[in-house]
């Protein structure tokens, strides 16, 4: 017999004719963190761009590239954010987005499992997921690069590429017809708690509250939160209906956050399966 959640993930799954799989979430965050530290423009980033964009050319979708140069405290560094477009029919347009880089932390090993590998994984599981999908509005996952600053966060020091394709976006029409962006994260910590981030669109982050308890997940949305600035900023300030689904408590007293501790064994295929099996069922009542 079947529970109200199982029931609830087998309807989803017959009509979308897929399943989100938190275990090849991991493996595809497991592959990510195995290239190393990733800062912007270093070998292992590069390295997992190319691994990306491998995996994408597997599936039904439209890869582009939104390559800039951008000004940061250390100078001129060479970004590089990935888009994939699954069209639709509608003119309307959803975007699921999370970053791939990783913290720049001199002399000390960061490789990033859950800030940014997750990120990776998880979205690259999603456009697994979504290739076999019916959709009626263009459905875009973006990899940012940039997410994170270079030594201490400000207004211009941090979310790099969600800044650039903001204003790119916002020049070529792509903002206008964005009905929702949803940010991932730091989304697969053992312990997942996603909290009520308080600069997200209120009616966007009930849509999901709301759907992760019919699911079956409420446990792991919170009842509170904070307001943090997060890639999905660029776009809320634009005018985008935005939310940043984030755990920022990893580890006690969030210890584990841009640590050597941010390791795999920290992260989890279920955590990546709530936030997955939700973004699929939040995707179908976007449509």
């Amino acid at each position: 017999m079947y529970g109200k959640k199982a029931l609830l993930i087998l309807f989803v799954s017959a009509a979308w004719g897929a399943d989100f799989s938190g275990k090849a979430a991991l493996e595809y965050t497991r592959k990510a963190v195995a290239f190393g530290p990733r800062p912007p423009a270093s070998p292992a980033n590069l390295k997992l761009q190319a691994y990306i964009q491998s995996q994408l050319k597997l599936l039904r979708c439209q890869v582009s590239f939104d390559a800039f140069t951008a000004s940061t405290p250390i100078g001129s560094v060479a970004m590089r954010n990935i888009i994939a477009k699954f069209p639709g029919t509608t003119g309307r347009a959803v975007a699921i987005t999370g970053h791939f880089d990783t913290k720049s932390i001199p002399g000390r090993p960061f490789v990033g499992a859950n800030d940014g590998g997750t990120s990776t994984g998880l979205l690259l599981e999603l456009a697994r997921t979504v290739n076999s999908l019916p959709h009626s509005n263009d459905i875009y996952l973006v990899w940012f690069d940039g997410e994170e600053a270079y030594g201490e966060w400000s207004d211009t020091n941090g979310i790099y590429g969600s800044r650039h394709l903001a204003e790119k976006w916002a020049q070529d029409g792509t903002l206008s017809r964005l009905t929702a962006l949803i940010n991932v994260d730091m989304v697969g910590d053992i312990n997942l708690g996603i909290m009520q981030e308080g600069n997200s669109s209120l009616s966007l982050l009930h849509l999901v509250w709301q759907t992760a308890s019919e699911l079956g997940y409420g446990k792991y949305f919170l009842d509170e939160g904070f307001a943090t600035e997060d890639d999905h900023l660029p776009f809320l300030n634009k005018g985008v209906r935005a939310l940043d689904l984030i755990d920022f408590d990893y580890g006690p007293n969030n210890e584990y956050w841009h640590t050597e501790q941010d390791t795999m064994d920290k992260v989890s295929a279920n955590s990546l399966a709530v936030v997955g099996n939700v973004l699929v069922a939040v995707l179908r009542k976007l449509q």
